[in-house]
């Protein structure tokens, strides 16, 4: 592959990756991690997601409508998914016949199937208390062993009963936590240095591309169709993830 073959390969895989993140509020490390394990380590890949997952789940965040409220829910969760992170440091390194990535591409495809099938998931306000920290630090564990912050935070914060708007903005404050505390990982594990941070700044002007593209079609459907692009969405990451790892 040419250094342009190269270059636009990357574009277009961030591009791709902000949109589906735009429309569904989750997805950029999924695709893009994904698609780039074809070229790079996915240790390499996370490092290059640094900076547009910090920026786009900060957009993500602040178009959000009830912050504070939001911060003082799920602080807990997120302590424990910075914990976790921490605690599973150097795992992505170690990653490399992919069985982690199967088995989390399975579990969203699970998690993906019942959703579709309207099957309602709810977390009573009694246990939050208890199970958010769990959530996060397995959050954690699972972010640093792939690279991807998806489970189980995701189905925990569906769980949760919040509206399209305020699932959107709870899921990127969780992605922003995990993203940080994986940076400060890969900065350790000498995977992100000043150069890679240079190549993944660029990698955000396609990313927030894509996001604002996406952001303006979950803007103009219904809480009903994007529950069913959420799952949908979910599904065919968690179907893509898998045959990558069994391939």
């Amino acid at each position: 592959m040419t250094d342009l073959s190269l270059i636009l390969f990357i574009a277009a895989t961030f591009l791709l990756a902000g949109f589906v993140k735009g429309v569904i509020g989750l997805g950029l490390p999924t695709i893009a991690i994904g698609v780039l394990g074809v070229i790079m380590a996915p240790a390499q890949a996370a490092a290059l997601l640094a900076v547009p997952n910090i920026v786009t789940n900060g957009w993500q965040v602040a178009r959000g409508p009830a912050l504070r409220t939001t911060l003082l829910r799920l602080w807990p969760m997120l302590a424990g998914i910075g914990v976790g992170t921490w605690a599973g440091a150097g795992l992505l390194e170690q990653q490399k016949g992919g069985a982690a990535t199967l088995w989390l591409g399975v579990a969203l495809v699970i998690y993906a199937l019942v959703g579709l099938k309207a099957a309602k998931l709810r977390v009573p306000a009694r246990a939050e208390g208890w199970l958010s920290p769990l959530i996060g630090v397995a959050t954690g564990v699972a972010t640093a062993a792939t690279g991807v912050f998806v489970l189980p935070a995701v189905p925990y914060l569906q769980a949760l009963g919040l509206d399209k708007d305020e699932l959107v903005q709870a899921l990127g404050l969780s992605f922003l936590v995990s993203t940080l505390a994986l940076s400060i990982g890969l900065v350790g594990a000498g995977a992100l240095d000043l150069q890679v941070a240079w190549h993944s700044a660029l990698a955000l002007l396609p990313a927030l591309a894509g996001m604002a593209a996406g952001t303006m079609i979950r803007s103009r459907i219904s809480a009903k169709t994007f529950k069913l692009c959420f799952f949908a969405g979910l599904l065919a990451l968690g179907s893509y993830l898998v045959l990558r790892a069994a391939g």
